[in-house]
């Protein structure tokens, strides 16, 4: 790609709200694009005559550093046709950046080639960008103008304040997503997807609760995905659906996958009965569909069934995330290990070495003790950190060692939020506390959800630890400053039917010296 815009000082956008940035109409986006990028006669590939609009899937910004982040799209005028509906050969498009919705101040601009290999996915790599600044992006290919996107660089250096939301598993048939429509109005500076994306499961035959599910989904989506066309249908399904895209377009994503995104819950190079090289085959299928649907950078492209997802962010000095992979280096020999060896070393070695206020750990499954009876000895989710003891272990008695302070995880994949205290040993009531693990629910899965139930009231008595229990649908937000975390919980009371309120249904604190959760 080339830098068509001379280094200088970017100028500050205009005042405006979130609403309005969703609602810029695209007849002003055209009329903004005047001649700045590339008119079609100027490359082959732009010349070509795109009948119908290739941004289907909308447009996705993420993993923010200070001075770039990454913009996503991919070119698809017909989402349900295995190649898009493009033809097999390359495309150049045309990418801006701007200080302002209505692009008057374009700060970067280039071309980037989109290839049919990955299905004309593109992910630019935007540079040269200010630490802590607000910007809008979008694409042009040929006569079509994308929908416009916002994004965020993180803050370099010193930091007093930073909002952030994690958000997780969203099976398309369980529910809508009405979810992202309203956390695009939460003013946050990026959000951390921990996982399930979208599930393997064959849509209709889950007996979907969106009403237009039967209606609307080709016969593909009844046959689970193994094939690299496979995953990628499921991908413009999912993406094709506008709240998701509303989300997307709104703020940066961080995001690591979980066991959906595959199949569930494997574990490394196994899954249940299927032959270890065919799995991997599939593997490599999925990791690579993800791939092209994610706003990530070239670093992670797989190669064949592997791919290194974990990764680290720094935002100034006020927080570090450090964003795991507890799937693909799951090993039950010599002794089991969710991380692998590689892995913990790396978050170990980061926590030790940060200098950050706050050190957020990105995490697919509970790493807290979670017993889900109260007898002797307990029920354990071995799918979970409580499967894995020695590397929890490992982990916790490392914080303590490395004297690391602020450290939250937040966790997806349980389709039910949670508040835990983290204890170096949960066996013993008076153990220290190392930290403290937000639990999020999911966007959809699991349908409507419910507010409480006598099995969750049974977890809080069999779990100290646990100040929190909720199985509604939602997301959780965070407000941090130098000194103090907030968790907002936000419930919506249904997702069968789209339109559903969203609510704070409880608060936590957290403070920096002392932590442990305290109620708001």
């Amino acid at each position: 790609m080339t830098d068509s815009v001379q280094e200088g000082e970017v100028r500050r956008a205009a005042p405006h709200t979130r609403r309005r940035f969703l609602t810029v109409s695209g007849a002003a986006m055209a009329l903004a694009f005047g001649t700045n990028l590339a008119s079609r006669d100027t490359a082959e590939a732009v010349a070509v005559n795109l009948r119908s609009d290739p941004f289907t899937l909308g447009v996705a910004s993420g993993d923010p550093l200070p001075t770039a982040v990454v913009l996503w799209t991919r070119l698809a005028p017909e989402i349900f046709d295995p190649m898009g509906g493009m033809p097999d050969k390359t495309f150049e498009v045309q990418w801006q950046v701007a200080t302002d919705e209505r692009f008057r101040h374009v700060v970067r601009a280039g071309s980037a080639t989109a290839r049919p290999e990955y299905r004309h996915s593109v992910h630019v790599d935007a540079r040269g960008l200010e630490p802590g600044r607000e910007y809008f992006y979008r694409f042009r290919s040929a006569n079509h103008l994308s929908p416009t996107g916002r994004t965020k660089t993180a803050p370099e250096r010193r930091a007093s304040a930073l909002r952030f939301g994690i958000a997780s598993c969203q099976a398309y048939p369980d529910g809508y997503y009405t979810a992202y429509r309203h956390l695009v109005e939460e003013d946050l500076d990026v959000l951390l997807f921990l996982g399930d994306y979208l599930y393997e499961n064959a849509v209709n035959t889950v007996a979907g609760d969106r009403f237009d599910t039967s209606a609307n989904v080709p016969d593909v989506f009844q046959t689970s995905p193994v094939t690299l066309d496979q995953y990628r249908l499921f991908y413009s399904l999912y993406k094709a659906d506008p709240d998701l895209q509303a989300g997307h377009a709104a703020l940066p994503w961080i995001v690591t996958w979980d066991d959906h995104e595959v199949v569930d819950n494997y574990a490394g190079a196994v899954k249940g009965a299927i032959p270890t090289e065919d799995f991997l085959v599939q593997r490599a299928n999925a990791y690579r569909a993800y791939w092209e649907h994610m706003p990530l950078r070239t670093e992670q492209l797989p190669e064949g069934p592997d791919a290194k997802l974990y990764r680290r962010f720094d935002f100034g000095d006020l927080m570090q995330v450090s964003v795991l992979d507890t799937r693909q280096y799951r090993n039950a020999s010599p002794s089991p290990t969710i991380t692998g060896e590689e892995q913990m070393n790396w978050l170990l070695d980061g926590l030790g070495e940060s200098r950050a206020r706050w050190n957020v750990i990105a995490n697919q499954v509970m790493m807290a003790e979670q017993r889900t009876t109260l007898t002797d000895p307990p029920r354990l989710n071995v799918d979970a950190w409580d499967g894995f003891t020695e590397d929890r272990r490992r982990l916790f008695d490392g914080i303590v060692e490395r004297e690391v302070e602020g450290v939250c995880v937040v966790t997806g994949d349980t389709h039910t939020n949670y508040a835990n205290d983290l204890r170096q040993n949960f066996a013993d009531a008076n153990s220290r506390t190392v930290g403290v693990e937000f639990v999020g629910t999911s966007i959809s899965s699991g349908r409507d959800g419910f507010d409480t139930s006598p099995q969750l009231d049974l977890q809080l008595q069999a779990n100290p630890n646990t100040k929190f229990v909720n199985g509604q649908r939602g997301y959780v937000t965070f407000e941090v400053n130098r000194d103090q975390m907030r968790a907002d919980y936000r419930v919506l009371p249904y997702v069968t039917q789209p339109g559903a309120p969203v609510s704070t249904r409880t608060s936590f604190v957290v403070e920096r010296a002392e932590p442990s959760l305290k109620d708001v």
